[in-house]
């Protein structure tokens, strides 16, 4: 056993000559950067997460804002559709474009025969608020104003008109014109 104990005393004389006899700070500088290069681009994957994630939030509060603002429209929309759609106002723009509600109705039957007795539709008479002068409309409002210039501009017409002028309006009669029907009135 006596070679054996010397050859590990060579074996260890030998490694023991491999290694560096004193404190060496060669060992320590790569460790040192590799700690120093992994923890700098931790933080510069940090810093560029934290700044994607506050632009995906900006956006985020600007699409809320935006959905906000398209719901609002849509049930404005939706509202304005409703009261257009309501039976007492398809009837009143029914009215307005000279249409009559329909007579009694006749049926066809699958094999051709005819089935009721139609009807022809008469109009209604119209309602006693749209005769009457003082409703307030804006045509018997323009019917009562007087016209100031009338006047001056019969008794010399074109006198003081210019080049590409219009000839003046007639004089207003002495009979008021009749009031519009409501089947005439447009949009």
């Amino acid at each position: 056993m006596s070679t054996t104990a010397r050859q590990l005393r060579g074996k260890a004389a030998r490694l023991a000559r491999l290694l560096p006899s004193g404190p060496s700070s060669a060992a320590r500088t790569p460790f040192v950067l590799l700690v120093v290069l992994l923890l700098s681009g931790g933080l510069i994957t940090l810093l560029l997460l934290n700044s994607s994630l506050s632009q995906g939030s900006f956006r985020l509060s600007e699409l809320k804002k935006r959905t906000t603002e398209l719901t609002d429209q849509q049930q404005a929309l939706q509202r304005d559709v409703d009261g257009r759609s309501a039976p007492d106002a398809l009837a009143r723009r029914a009215r307005e474009l000279g249409m009559v509600p329909g007579g009694s109705p006749a049926f066809l039957d699958t094999d051709g025969t005819v089935r009721g007795v139609p009807g022809e539709a008469t109009a209604p008479p119209p309602p006693p608020s749209a005769t009457t002068p003082s409703s307030g409309t804006a045509d018997a409002a323009d019917e009562a104003a007087p016209e100031p210039s009338a006047a001056a501009s019969s008794a010399t017409p074109g006198a003081d008109a210019g080049p590409g002028a219009s000839p003046a309006p007639p004089a207003p009669s002495a009979e008021p014109s009749p009031s519009p029907s409501p089947t005439s009135s447009g949009r």
